[in-house]
């Protein structure tokens, strides 16, 4: 019996496959979906991919031994994502894994390649897969969104939008962004909390506050209690926060609209609105 074959097609009507469709969610769910859709898979080799700065600058080498003794086993569970730069690849996410199957000699990896996506989307990329890993350091992730409001000069509002989190935890993480780097290198060296950094930030600025900071560099200091223990001891007074002129211009505004039940009413919602957006 002969075989039969199918009819050939020509190029413009044969069926172009998305090679991302038929991937398991839960391989691109720890990234941004709609950035990675139409992403090319395909094995490069190790040696052609160009490593540069990443959000993750903290690494455990057994932690490195392990996960490279689980790849050789399983393979690869999740691609490295890359983008294409002429004739370039660069590593935008994957950094631990990278470094993993460089350690066991492998010599390629499947990947997902990108292409003409412009620096803000490729943050997002690195930041939204690397906040989905709960030993990213909170130096690093603060770092990394600072770095994004940085090159997008956008707000704390749109950074919110972009990123997935909370309006709070980007002021939070602006503030430790900007602390001395040999504080962020310490908190990461000795795994400080991050509100002993961020408490230490409020103190007003005098010896005590140096003598603290010494405290925090030698791992003396590494807990919230530990801080307020010691805050306590050398009866430092934190100073209070002024009082927001707009919030201020608010009260007078109630205070005058008393007979009007209408104006109260919606001057009651502008001041819950306006206090809102400054609780962090």
């Amino acid at each position: 019996m002969a075989k039969e074959f199918s009819a050939r097609v020509t190029k413009r009507e044969r069926k172009v496959t998305d090679i991302t469709s038929g991937i398991d969610e839960k391989i691109l769910r720890a990234n941004d979906q709609k950035l990675l859709r139409g992403a090319q898979l395909a094995n490069i080799r190790l040696a052609d991919i160009e490593v540069r700065e990443q959000v993750r600058t903290k690494f455990n080498d057994e932690s490195l031994r392990e996960l490279g003794e689980n790849i050789k086993v399983n393979g690869l569970i999740q691609p490295l994502v890359l983008h294409r730069e002429g004739n370039k690849f660069v590593l935008i996410c994957g950094e631990r894994r990278f470094r993993a199957m460089t350690m066991i000699e492998m010599i390629e990896a499947p990947c997902f390649i990108l292409e003409n996506k412009t620096k803000e989307e490729l943050m997002a990329i690195q930041f939204s897969e690397n906040q989905a890993r709960e030993d990213l350091h909170y130096i690093d992730q603060a770092d990394s969104i600072y770095g994004y409001q940085k090159l997008t000069g956008t707000s704390e509002r749109k950074i919110t939008a972009a990123l997935g989190i909370s309006k709070s935890e980007v002021h939070r993480c602006l503030m430790i962004a900007k602390l001395p780097r040999d504080l962020k290198e310490a908190a990461k060296q000795f795994n400080t909390e991050k509100y002993v950094l961020l408490e230490w930030d409020e103190l007003p600025k005098n010896e005590f506050k140096d003598e603290i900071k010494g405290r925090i560099l030698a791992g003396d200091i590494t807990k919230r209690v530990q801080l307020k223990r010691v805050i306590s001891q050398l009866q430092i007074v934190k100073p209070k926060k002024k009082r927001d002129d707009s919030v201020e211009k608010l009260m007078k505004v109630l205070k005058t609209q008393m007979k009007d039940p209408a104006m109260k009413a919606r001057a009651k919602e502008m001041m819950k609105e306006l206090v809102g957006e400054r609780i962090h």
